[in-house]
């Protein structure tokens, strides 16, 4: 069995609800078939919840780690391909904190890769029917914080551990001008389910070779 941890966050900016954490909540809930899942939230809150992912790494001991953020305005799931070590926060965190400017973790690297294959990982989410994409920018808010962050700890203290980071969409009871896309956190539950089968299939450091790249 593949041990997975999956984490979402909290709500913020004022929302009721968090899609990235109801995701999360029902993978755990009914996980693939050969994986064993479990579900953390996360503060939405710079520091804090990278405390609280590594505690969670401590206590899970997982093979795989998928990172979920709200990503209000995009259309489906789509998989980070880097984080840079960057908090630029243009509203603040649930604590009040609007870091400018600042490294999430000092005198790191400019950037982390993700280290599941977020090519198959998008691929699989398709063949499943969800909407998805690899996205080159996570942010500079707390989802960029805490992609970034699985990063480092991996490449620090968790090298035997693989992880990423994927945003979702609204889900449909936040769209309140019937206009912008969304997904029932249950649909993209079900992508999720597909993209942590392919990551746990897909040996470590080998990815499809097909086109994902963007112009802009």
């Amino acid at each position: 069995m593949t041990r997975v941890l999956i984490t979402g966050f909290a709500p913020f900016g004022g929302e009721r609800v968090n899609p990235s954490w109801q995701a999360a909540s029902l993978v755990a809930a009914e996980p693939p078939a050969g994986l064993t899942v479990t579900a953390v939230e996360l503060p939405c809150a710079f520091g804090d919840s990278l405390d609280a992912l590594r505690d969670a790494v401590r206590t899970a001991a997982p093979d795989l780690v998928l990172c979920l953020g709200q990503a209000g305005g995009r259309p489906g799931v789509t998989v980070e391909r880097v984080a840079i070590n960057v908090d630029d926060a243009r509203i603040p965190d649930n604590n009040g904190r609007q870091p400018v400017d600042e490294p999430v973790v000092p005198d790191g690297p400019a950037a982390h890769f993700a280290t599941l294959p977020v090519k198959a990982c998008v691929a699989a989410m398709r063949a499943a029917g969800v909407p998805a994409a690899v996205s080159n920018t996570a942010g500079t808010f707390v989802c960029n914080h805490v992609a970034y962050g699985l990063g480092h700890l991996i490449a620090t203290e968790f090298p035997h551990v693989r992880g990423g980071f994927a945003h979702v969409p609204w889900a449909p009871e936040q769209v309140t001008d019937g206009q912008a896309p969304a997904l029932p956190p249950a649909t993209v539950a079900h992508g999720l389910r597909a993209l942590l089968t392919a990551a746990a299939r897909t040996p470590a450091g080998q990815d499809l070779k097909v086109t994902e790249g963007a112009t802009h």
